[in-house]
């Protein structure tokens, strides 16, 4: 029992008892000294009180913090279970599924809509520890869940979310009309009239099918033992993001790719500027401008920055003033923070043109949704193809995964396009 219930429930005898002694005319001398003690003991436990209900406040919300965040930690230690390995074995040799890895899979099976065995998005992550390259894995601790996109995806470090969808589609209303407010104008004057409260649909449909397979040969599966879960995670994951990162910029939405957000600008009603001059950081500032005139920035390092390797290359080799070693790559990461541009040759196509030029993508959260929306509908169905290698006894699998784009609010990305590397 806490000890402020106990001192509310003594305090409680306390007055039943004083409320009897004080109800007699003539109290004896030993009653009127209960009566001292009574009340002592009253204004005691009167300071006892406040101090317990301090303490106990401060024990309710490190309980409450524990309580808000234990369910998350759980499925974090859950997910850090998941072998790689058990799968492949499932689908080779019909290994029974066992532990966290038999839990996971039998919960996602509830949802539905899998041919083979699912493998939750979390499993592809690297785990710390985990070797890159060549050489003997040596796991040193088991990473939680880093985020919901792959770690080291381009489509992440634009502050893109990942969004996990269980089946049919999506739709997310986006508030498109601009409600004002006015003064009256004068002492019998009305105020401005409603404004129509107007929003559109942002939807996500699972129409656009990403798969990556696999070819394990018989030999891998007899010697590796536990390294085939590191090599397993690690081409899979390397795989599916790249495809992901290109598919969010420069999809298509033709032959099953989704409609990229470079490659859709004009339909998500993206700004696209054409600078059409030599790349420096007043094409960028003009941009970052934009932003904050638009609310959706209140300053540039609220900004991030996707540009191509070779827009660097160029900008950090264009000095401002030939008496100064500062350049405009240097103007540049002075008000967008260098850990908020993401370079990539794979999610911007490469400098075309004579001169050659390149475009460059912006993106800001505002009021803390994300710029770019990427939706997964249950998670990777991994299915095995028991004849191609049936002959050398290899085991092939295919993995599929369901995913759209889409953008929220154009007003939170501004396309620059144009951006010259030489002079005409």
């Amino acid at each position: 029992m806490l000890e402020s219930v106990k001192i509310a429930r003594r305090q409680s005898e306390i007055r039943q008892n004083l409320a009897e002694l004080a109800g007699k005319d003539s109290p004896a001398e030993d009653e009127v000294r209960k009566m001292d003690e009574l009340d002592r003991e009253y204004r005691s436990n009167e300071t006892r009180y406040r101090a317990a209900l301090i303490a106990e406040d401060t024990e309710r919300r490190e309980a409450g913090d524990e309580l808000e965040t234990r369910s998350a930690q759980e499925w974090a230690e859950l997910m850090s279970g998941f072998e790689m390995r058990q799968v492949a074995l499932a689908l080779d040799e019909g290994r029974q599924l066992d532990g966290q890895t038999a839990e996971i899979v039998t919960e996602l099976r509830e949802q539905g809509g899998f041919r083979g065995v699912p493998v939750p998005w979390q499993a592809l992550e690297t785990r710390a520890g985990e070797t890159i390259a060549s050489g003997s894995p040596d796991p040193v601790q088991t990473r939680p869940i880093i985020d919901r996109l792959f770690p080291d995806s381009v489509a992440a470090r634009m502050g893109a979310q990942m969004i996990s969808i269980e089946t049919g589609a999506v739709e997310w209303p986006v508030t498109t009309s601009a409600v004002s407010a006015g003064w009256a104008d004068g002492e019998t004057a009305n105020v401005s009239g409603p404004t129509a409260y107007a929003t559109t649909d942002r939807s996500m449909k699972p129409d656009h099918n990403l798969g990556v397979q696999m070819r394990i040969t018989r030999k891998t599966l007899k010697q590796s033992g536990a390294a085939l879960e590191q090599a397993v995670r690690r081409d899979m994951s390397g795989a599916m993001g790249a495809a992901m990162d290109h598919a969010a910029f420069l999809g298509t939405g033709a032959n099953g790719q989704p409609l990229g957000v470079i490659t859709g600008a004009g339909t998500y009603g993206i700004t696209s500027t054409g600078v059409d001059a030599l790349a420096s950081w007043a094409a960028f500032r003009a941009a970052v401008t934009r932003f904050m005139a638009a609310n959706a920035a209140s300053s540039p390092d609220a900004v991030r920055a996707l540009i191509r390797p070779e827009l660097w290359d160029y900008m950090d080799g264009v000095y401002i003033d030939t008496g100064t070693a500062i350049t405009e790559w240097d103007r540049l990461v002075k008000n967008i923070p260098a850990g908020n541009i993401a370079m990539t040759n794979n999610a911007i196509a490469a400098p075309s043109g004579s001169p050659e030029a390149t475009s460059a993508l912006l993106t800001t959260k505002a009021g803390g949704v994300a710029p770019i929306f990427i939706g997964a509908w249950g998670a990777v169905d991994m299915i095995r193809d028991p004849y191609s290698d049936a002959q050398s006894g290899g085991l092939r699998i295919t993995a599929l995964a369901t995913m759209d784009v889409t953008v929220a609010r154009p007003a939170q990305l501004q396309l620059l396009t144009g951006l010259e590397l030489a002079a005409a």
